[in-house]
């Protein structure tokens, strides 16, 4: 529980109204979508970068932890308070303050939702192409804090490639800013990428200006069915090496397809071993051009089930198996449901084949469901576990099925986060994966934050 004088700073830097101690509010704030949970002592409610400062001053001067948090659909425990201490909620800060059409880019603040900002940008004829799955709920602070990609890392790359700006309140309260307008900037160490992806562990990010791109002239997708499941792995493989760069290339398998199926039979999908899905993007006609190089690759596999649609309503209706996934996942069973643990590991392009296979083994191993998909794209590849979360056994089998799952990418090249971060829930494989490296990242941690108040037990 903080001082009473405690709660009264915090109260005067963002009013009463923006200041929470409640047991039920601080609750509500113990949670994100992982299994990662922890009550806050504190939450405060910022409407201004001056007030994130204050407040964070406030924590400086009192050695108490800061948790910034978004819309708190990460997947883990990056924005939840196991230790206690002070949540940051940024989503009052939720405005598009700046668009700069001629130079590309628009400014925002940490609280303004992914899709807000598309929607906002579509009259324009632009967009911004880092589009995760949550993006109708996930912020750009935590979609930045996170390096977050989606379905379109390939060829669009994630958060930190969009990055042209920020301003960031370091740990003792002070406001910095980092880059500039320019499109292009190489002029000192690159300290935007460096607080990217760092989750909130050395400062907060309070204010962001992003380069944005053209809508593209329009779209197109193919979707494939595989009785090898394998050989979808190497459909991937062999575009990349036709010449062709889909914007996006996402996998259900057979158990992803059957959820889906099941959850939302109007979406069409069939039953097969793996789908691909492939989004094509440009003019109409090399639309179409790629459409047919991809189908010479699956001709060449054997692959003939298949359909392409350039229509924007038929398109939508082949891509909607894949936005329905996530929330189809606890269809798999009755009476199991999804954790999240082992469920984001990213491996090398050539790995793809012998771990689609892996992940069926090992799903078969521990007699748990699990439902895989992902980007396979860039080898992110998202296997859901589910389990009884009220039997004790499940839990067990669990953790032992995440474990291998994380050293399997490990030793195949890859990683255990592709996209969902660190956090709590996975900081004990940082040491494992990155030895000598992880020393340099805990150095600059002490640097910028020697108190440890930034975000702590998180990633350190």
């Amino acid at each position: 529980m903080l001082p009473a004088a405690a709660v009264e700073e915090f109260q005067d830097a963002v009013g009463a109204t923006n200041c929470s101690t409640d047991d039920a509010i601080l609750y509500v704030y113990g949670f994100d979508v992982s299994d990662v949970t922890g009550k806050p002592d504190a939450v405060v409610r910022p409407g201004s970068i001056d007030e994130i400062a204050r407040c964070v001053k406030i924590c400086a001067a009192r050695k108490l932890a800061v948790i910034p948090r978004g819309a708190g659909s990460g997947a883990a425990g990056g924005a939840v308070a196991p230790g206690g201490g002070v949540v940051v909620d940024l989503t009052r800060m939720n405005k598009i303050t700046n668009l700069d059409l001629a130079n590309l880019q628009v400014t925002v603040q940490p609280g303004v939702v992914i899709e807000q900002l598309n929607q906002f940008l579509k009259p324009h004829k632009f967009y911004y192409p880092v589009i995760p799955g949550s993006d109708k709920m996930a912020t750009m602070g935590g979609v930045v804090a996170n390096d977050a990609s989606g379905m379109r890392a390939f060829k669009h790359g994630s958060a930190k490639d969009y990055l042209l700006g920020a301003t960031v309140v370091l740990a003792d309260g002070s406001v910095v800013p980092f880059g500039c307008k320019a499109l292009k900037n190489v002029a000192g160490l690159d300290l935007l990428r460096l607080f990217a992806g760092s989750e909130g562990t050395l400062g907060i990010m309070a204010e962001f200006r992003v380069k944005i791109l053209p809508l593209p002239p329009s779209k197109g997708v193919l979707v494939a069915y595989f009785d090898d499941l394998e050989a979808a792995g190497k459909a991937v493989i062999d575009t990349y090496q036709a010449g062709i760069i889909p914007s996006a290339i996402e996998i259900l398998d057979k158990s992803a397809l059957e959820v889906v199926k099941k959850y939302k039979p109007q979406t069409g999908v069939k039953l097969a071993e793996a789908m691909l899905l492939f989004e094509l993007e440009g003019d109409p006609d090399f639309v179409k051009y790629q459409s047919r190089k991809i189908g010479d690759v699956l001709d060449a596999l054997g692959v003939k089930d298949r359909a392409f649609s350039a229509d924007p309503e038929e398109s939508d209706k082949l891509w909607s198996a894949r936005s329905t996934v996530g929330a189809a996942t606890s269809v798999l069973k009755e009476g199991y449901n999804r954790v999240y643990e082992g469920e984001d590991i990213c491996v090398p392009l050539t790995e793809i084949p012998k771990t689609l296979r892996k992940l069926r083994e090992l799903k078969d191993k521990h007699r748990l469901g699990m439902v895989i998909f992902g980007h396979i794209s860039i080898g992110s590849l998202h296997p859901a576990i589910t389990i009884r979360k009220s039997n004790e056994k499940d839990w067990t089998a669990m953790k032992e099925l995440a474990k291998e799952i994380h050293d399997w990418a490990n030793s195949a090249g890859g990683t255990v986060t592709g996209e969902h971060g660190i956090g709590a829930a996975r900081k004990e494989y940082m040491p494992i994966m990155y030895p000598k490296a992880y020393e340099v990242m805990k150095k600059i941690k002490h640097a910028l934050d020697p108190d440890n108040i930034m975000n702590p037990g998180k990633i350190f």
